[in-house]
């Protein structure tokens, strides 16, 4: 890069939602590390809670990262203080969304900072446009796994017949294993509930020919098989380029360039409970089951209930994430000292927890998770083995590839019955193939890790972007008429 010219400027923008921010605020790092200036966007909506959780005011000049910075900045898409549900605040951002993201590019640019790439997102996938028509390059980040970008394809392009709902019929798909109609995501059947998100995502698959990059969250190591059956499709799909995985490495893991200023920065919308570490420190190695489904699946009270008791039956001290929405459906007297304690003193709630430092943590044993792919990639990268328990979308999925593909753990069938809780915890902690388990676990670890370290495969491909956005900057820098 050029000493003399201003750093190439690449903007990204999300989905307002925790499981899309965590994802571009880590891929923003990496780029800023490599001496790009970065913008984050999303909605209005998320606007305090990410310059909060950040520490990072929205539309500065931001904060120094590696050799490069990053900043925050956000759609003038106001609300009027109606409560949307998905389906309308899908379609407020499909209709406000791109005549804000268009103003956003151009204050950019009077600003003396004109955008020389877009990295859009699957749930937005107008951002693409709006970039093709201000006549910048755009990316989008598929945040989640090439196995499920490879399932969606097959699908949106009616390349393969997938089965039914109840049939014993196998899906085949080159490059995956054979997968029933429970392994495939859950968006694709025609009783989902949230069949509007997979419209969205598949919407991505009409336009994605506009992009010029398709970076994945992942790595070539963990889905070779995949990525290189891709090519070979018919109509052909565009080059997945793996990044990934974008995980915080913990303790450490810091990484090439960083100097601490990313490190500190974090996406949470939901205040961490920074003194669930601490009380790990007092936990014994490998004895705690940590236990969390994320920042949207809601359980029943039922399934509350019976987690609750199956945690508690299973004899191993456990940190549980139980979000405010979820805490009244606890069994009355669950809970001791407020939220600090429960079960008899053996365990710890907290409402959210910084999962990349627990997961970390030698205190830890194993992961009960509902197989989200960020949490699938950082118990993947922090070698922690896993209870599979999925509930609808691509966690079908991942579930799937953790157990019976990476060997890393066991399923955890529905429905939810606490003997089941605590046959599952057992099964990792201590049963017959635990040891083989946790070996797994540790190897892939090793591999993701080694992945994104200065000249790892995701490293090499997150510089060749870098480069490729840069040529192009100088590139424009060079044709603008002299003022």
């Amino acid at each position: 890069m050029a000493e003399d010219a201003a750093a190439p400027h690449v903007l990204l923008i999300c989905y307002p939602g925790q499981g899309h921010i965590n994802p571009m605020l880590r891929l923003a790092k990496r780029l800023a590390t490599k001496g790009l200036l970065v913008t984050c966007c999303s909605s209005s909506i998320v606007r305090d809670k990410l310059a909060a959780a950040s520490g990072v005011s929205a539309g500065g000049a931001g904060v120094p990262v590696g050799r490069g910075r990053l900043r925050f900045d956000f759609l003038d898409d106001p609300f009027d203080g109606t409560e949307l549900d998905l389906h309308d605040f899908l379609h407020h951002l499909e209709t406000s969304g791109p005549p804000a993201l268009a103003a956003l590019l151009r204050r950019q640019a009077e600003a003396g900072r004109p955008v020389a790439c877009v990295v859009g997102n699957p749930f937005l996938p107008w951002a693409t446009d709006v970039a093709a028509d201000a006549g910048v390059p755009a990316a989008v980040l598929w945040v989640q796994s090439c196995a499920v970008f490879s399932i969606y394809y097959h699908f949106a392009n009616g390349l393969v017949k997938f089965p039914r709902e109840g049939d014993d019929a196998r899906l085949a798909i080159p490059g995956l294993p054979d997968l029933s109609a429970a392994d495939v995501p859950s968006f694709l059947h025609a009783s989902h509930p949230y069949k509007v998100l997979g419209d969205t995502v598949q919407g991505q698959f009409r336009n994605m020919a506009r992009a010029s990059w398709v970076l994945v969250n992942s790595f070539a190591e963990l889905e070779r098989d995949t990525l290189a059956a891709l090519p070979g499709v018919t109509p052909r799909p565009p080059r997945l380029i793996p990044v990934g995985p974008l995980v915080e490495l913990g303790v450490g893991g810091q990484e090439e360039g960083d100097d601490g200023a990313g490190a500190a920065m974090r996406g949470d919308l939901i205040s961490a409970a920074e003194e669930c570490v601490a009380w790990l420190d007092t936990q014994a190695p490998r004895s705690v089951v940590y236990a969390s489904v994320g920042s949207i699946v809601m359980l029943s009270a039922e399934a509350v209930a019976e987690m609750a008791h199956g945690l508690a039956a299973a004899g191993q001290p456990f940190l549980w994430v139980v979000r405010p929405d979820t805490r009244p459906l606890l069994p009355e007297g669950f809970i001791l000292d407020g939220a600090a304690a429960a079960a008899g003193g053996r365990g710890m709630v907290v409402p959210w927890s910084p999962q990349d430092r627990v997961l970390a943590h030698p205190a830890v044993a194993c992961f009960l998770t509902h197989c989200g792919w960020n949490s699938t990639l950082e118990t993947v990268a922090a070698g922690v083995p896993v209870v599979a328990f999925p509930q609808w979308g691509d966690q079908c999925t991942d579930a799937k590839f953790l157990v019976d593909d990476l060997r890393m753990g066991v399923h955890l069938r529905a429905p939810l019955r606490r003997e089941g809780v605590r046959e599952a915890v057992d099964a990792v902690v201590a049963g017959p193939e635990a040891d083989a388990m946790r070996a797994n676990a540790r190897a892939w670890s090793a591999t993701a890790r080694a992945t994104v370290a200065l000249g790892g495969s995701s490293d090499l491909h997150v510089q060749a972007f870098v480069d490729e956005v840069s040529r192009r900057a100088r590139g424009w820098q060079a044709e603008a008429p002299a003022v």
